[in-house]
């Protein structure tokens, strides 16, 4: 059906102010409006102590404004009787936002977004897109939240069914995602599903952030840096990561430095290092902003990817690996994280634990030792960067469903 134009409301869970909407969300929509026929609206959900004063909401809206996009915000409030209400309001609000402004499309980032987007779609016959589309329901499980049979999982894993059933497109994080849908949902896609892994900007994450001065400045010269830019526990390994550390240690000595990039206070780590017996100077730790963080990789040799290796995790899309890849470095992951350990091992660029153990550890040192001695080792992983991680991916994809002329792609 032609259209003059395609009015698209964005969902998130989110607030804006966080790296998923500024690093994950935003760079999107600013290719989808690249399509002229195209306008947005953004919805994040602010919770208590992330509000926007009216200020530098203008402000955002203004900067917003050059690319079609318009930024609406709701209160967040979390699961609870109070959060129950809070969220049959922001339904009831996103309902008469549709009608009011004559909606085309949902498009929900994530399942979770998507089960809100599938209620308002359903209810008024809107079309829906799932983007970043991967398991949530299950994932809360592995990661210990949830319990399986607890409502808040049937629920979710419910309308994670729903949505997939019912949307137009589904814009996946890995091509498993197919197999996944097909098993745990029940839908065979044959058409409208899309694969877009995190994208990088390569403007920012480059191999031009190395600075052997700065490194010079924080006693790093002559080191073997490891970088991990993350949290540990939830989907994330927490002691056997710091077991891995002890290794390094243990194989490296005073030329062994790890670069923590994370919020987390300084005595949760100096904890990890007393309970592993490691040397606190081992550790360099550091809370920047995303702005801040290509120069701190910068200073790296290698990277970790510590996501726990449990089912969902192969469905996901891990932002770190596509900012490392650009950065030149190789990586240590766990087998089955994405499709980005089967990449690290084709392509030879980093080292896939077959297993958690010291055994294992002290294997993936040895490799990782040989791997940066290699002079050419930083090219070959900005070319798999370049491949696996570019915008130009996310650019043909969004060109695919939301087509040219002001149509969409049919509902398979």
């Amino acid at each position: 059906m032609e259209k003059k134009g395609i009015k698209i409301l964005v969902l998130t869970y989110w607030a804006y102010q966080e790296a998923l909407v500024q690093t994950y969300t935003l760079p999107y929509l600013k290719i989808m409006a690249e399509n002229k026929s195209l306008s947005i609206w953004l919805v994040c959900l602010q919770p208590k102590g992330k509000t926007i004063d009216a200020a530098e909401l203008e402000a955002i809206q203004s900067a917003l404004a050059s690319f079609r996009i318009r930024l609406v915000l709701l209160d967040y409030k979390p699961l609870s009787l109070a959060g129950l209400v809070n969220t049959g309001l922001i339904v009831l609000k996103l309902l008469i936002f549709t009608i009011k402004y004559k909606i085309d499309v949902i498009h929900a980032w994530s399942t979770p977004a998507g089960a809100l987007g599938y209620v308002i779609a359903k209810t008024l016959s809107r079309r829906l897109v799932i983007d970043s589309y991967e398991p949530h329901a299950e994932a809360m499980i592995e990661n210990g939240t949830w319990k399986k049979g607890g409502v808040p999982f049937r629920f979710l894993f419910w309308l994670e069914k729903k949505q997939t059933h019912y949307a137009s497109s589904v814009i996946a994080a890995t091509e498993g995602m197919r197999e996944y849908a097909r098993l745990k949902y029940g839908k065979n896609f044959t058409t409208n599903f899309f694969v877009k892994a995190a994208c990088v900007d390569f403007n920012k994450f480059n191999i031009k952030n190395r600075d052997k001065e700065f490194r010079q400045s924080l006693n790093l010269t002559n080191k073997i840096v490891a970088v991990y830019a993350g949290k540990f526990g939830g989907i994330y390994l927490d002691t056997d990561f710091f077991r891995w550390v002890k290794i390094a240690v243990g194989h490296w000595g005073d030329k062994f430095r790890l670069l923590l990039l994370t919020n987390h206070s300084k005595q949760e780590i100096l904890n990890y290092c007393k309970q592993f017996d490691i040397p606190s100077g081992a550790i360099y730790q550091k809370f920047v902003s995303h702005e801040q963080v290509p120069r701190y990789m910068g200073l790296a040799d290698f990277a970790v990817t510590p996501v726990k290796p449990v089912p969902s995790k192969r469905y996901c899309t891990p932002i770190k690996d596509g900012e490392y890849w650009a950065m030149g470095l190789p990586i240590i992951i766990p087998d089955g994280i994405s499709d980005d350990s089967d990449i690290i091992r084709k392509e030879e660029i980093g080292y896939v634990f077959k297993r958690l153990n010291e055994e294992e550890y002290l294997y993936s040192i040895i490799a990782i030792e040989k791997l940066i001695s290699d002079s050419e080792v930083e090219q070959r992983i900005t070319r798999v960067a370049e491949k696996y991680r570019s915008f130009e991916i996310a650019r043909s994809v969004y060109q695919r469903v939301y087509l040219a002329d002001g149509t969409m792609c049919m509902r398979s």
